[in-house]
């Protein structure tokens, strides 16, 4: 345990909270996958395809952690562990949020083309998205990075211009 809090530079115990959701997330991410996968399939297959995936997504996430790394300003390794956790639950709810607002507005894919329904839900989504970037950072501690992220992002859209 002491060289885990010395790798993600976990001073406090209460920080050990981050990875332990992190891997709680994964796990349930890939149990979900396998499970759409094998919906036919008995439970244990179901369980060791989750394994297998969940083993995968964790080599996926310390690859990203290395590269994003140097290039993400944070103070302390174990928080780029809660910046990935409020990625992953901004995107979740902006897809939640998006679909009863959609629904709302009378949009259906019966409707609309097809083509034009998923425009408008992508974009209803990133208009919440943004929205909610900010709230769960500020909720996670991390006001100030996803501050900074948020506005990089609207400068990319056109929506600032950069001063100098």
């Amino acid at each position: 345990m002491k060289a885990f809090k010395e790798k993600w530079e976990i001073q406090e115990n209460w920080q050990l909270l981050f990875p332990l959701l992190g891997l709680i997330g994964v796990c349930y991410s890939a149990y979900k996958i396998s499970k759409a996968l094998l919906s036919e399939s008995e439970i244990y297959w179901v369980l060791i395809v989750a394994v297998v995936i969940a083993y995968i997504l964790i080599k996926i996430t310390l690859f990203l952690f290395k590269k994003l790394e140097n290039k993400w300003i944070l103070n302390y390794r174990w928080e780029m562990i809660r910046v990935f956790i409020v990625f992953a639950i901004t995107g979740s709810s902006s897809m939640l949020i998006g679909r009863p607002i959609i629904k709302f507005l009378g949009i259906t894919k019966e409707n609309l083309n097809p083509i034009l329904y998923w425009v408008l839900f992508i974009i209803i989504g990133l208009v919440f998205y943004q929205i909610l970037l900010i709230i769960f950072g500020w909720l996670f501690g991390q006001f100030r990075f996803f501050w900074e992220f948020e506005k990089k992002m609207l400068r990319r859209f056109g929506f600032f211009k950069d001063r100098k």
